[in-house]
């Protein structure tokens, strides 16, 4: 589930700047105050059974960067069990909306990118578990491919 973290220059300009997000009905919101390190789409099927689509995408960020402004008490987190290798699957979402929400891991953030308010001034940089991918969709760009998780 979701993305390495790598430091990537490139985006220093979104580096003073504000992104924020919420869960469908408000109640959880945030901020990140750095720039995200990654962004990504996860195709492995626990990402998306949870997010209802053919993948889930992701923006990682660093915790130190990262607050609720509301609405923290509002996440809750559903964990499956771990299948090969620990850890388990976790999915955070808003306990009244059901809208996904940030989730910690250790001095990470995972953002599902749907919540952003606006635009992160990151574009996504690859596809992981896509040899788990729905054969239903066909990936159509020219992004990095990766059979399972990868540090872009």
């Amino acid at each position: 589930m979701m993305f390495g973290v790598r430091s990537l220059g490139r985006y220093s300009s979104r580096m003073n700047s504000i992104l924020r997000g919420s869960c469908l009905c408000g109640d959880i919101q945030f901020e990140l105050t750095g720039r995200p390190e990654r962004f990504g789409f996860d195709h492995c099927s626990r990402c998306r059974k949870s997010s209802g689509s053919a993948f889930a995408a992701w923006l990682i960020g660093r915790v130190a960067d990262f607050r609720f402004i509301q609405g923290a008490q509002s996440v809750r987190v559903f964990e499956l069990p771990v299948r090969d290798t620990p850890p388990g699957y976790p999915h955070a979402f808003c306990g009244r909306c059901g809208g996904p929400a940030p989730m910690v891991f250790g001095d990470i953030v995972g953002i599902p990118a749907g919540t952003l308010d606006g635009d992160p001034g990151i574009r996504p940089q690859g596809h992981i578990f896509v040899e788990f991918k729905a054969p239903w969709f066909e990936i159509t760009d020219s992004l990095p491919r990766f059979a399972r998780q990868a540090k872009l």
